[in-house]
């Protein structure tokens, strides 16, 4: 491996170190020694890869968004004419009882980049619209939204339901708000989501 390849390597690892840490416990919840740590590199080696932790926040915001609109393109890729059902089963099913640091960056990040600088917010905004285009130019599918406004509706719904169901102690009542909202989504036609029964309250 050259060392370019490394070098590359290495900033890509402390990246996703970064944001499954500002995932976890947000901006403020962690330094830039405890993300470098993370990474399993120095805090010296995190600062040759970015100028700060803000920047590292910020790439970890478009990395997430990315991540998101790759996985709405791949079920899309797999399931045709049935993956935006198979994409809401998924996000209220395992991006609700994943570890926090797994999650996805739009249940889990809005509130921080909310609180972030200018460059965060316009970054967040262009992997907003950019989910939200995938879906309305994907494949026709069952109760898909059709426009721009109507599928960040249906995100919103998405990672609201997530949220309050996070937030709960009742297993059994945060999967009746993911099922109701299955429901809302989708019709009365669709199977009840529950979480797997070792499931992840982070």
């Amino acid at each position: 491996m050259s060392r370019s390849e490394q070098k590359s390597q290495t900033r890509l690892r402390i990246l996703e170190a970064a944001g499954r840490g500002f995932r976890r416990v947000g901006f403020g919840g962690m330094g830039v020694d405890g993300l470098a740590k993370e990474a399993g590199v120095t805090s010296g080696a995190f600062y040759v890869h970015f100028d700060s932790k803000a920047q590292a926040f910020r790439e970890s915001v478009v990395q997430g968004m990315e991540n998101l609109r790759g996985g709405v393109l791949h079920l899309q890729s797999v399931h045709g004419r049935a993956w935006w059902p198979e994409f809401v089963r998924f996000y209220l099913s395992a991006k609700r009882t994943c570890d926090l640091s797994e999650s996805c960056t739009l249940q889990s990040m809005p509130a921080e980049i909310a609180r972030s600088d200018d460059a965060s917010r316009a970054a967040f905004e262009v992997g907003l619209r950019a989910v939200a285009e995938a879906i309305v130019n994907g494949p026709v599918s069952p109760a898909a939204p059709k426009d721009l406004g109507s599928a960040c509706a249906a995100l919103a719904s998405l990672i609201g339901a997530v949220t309050l169901a996070r937030a709960v102690g009742n297993t059994a009542f945060a999967d009746q708000i993911a099922a109701t909202t299955e429901r809302a989504m989708l019709g009365a036609k669709t199977s009840v989501v529950r979480a797997p029964a070792s499931r992840s309250r982070a």
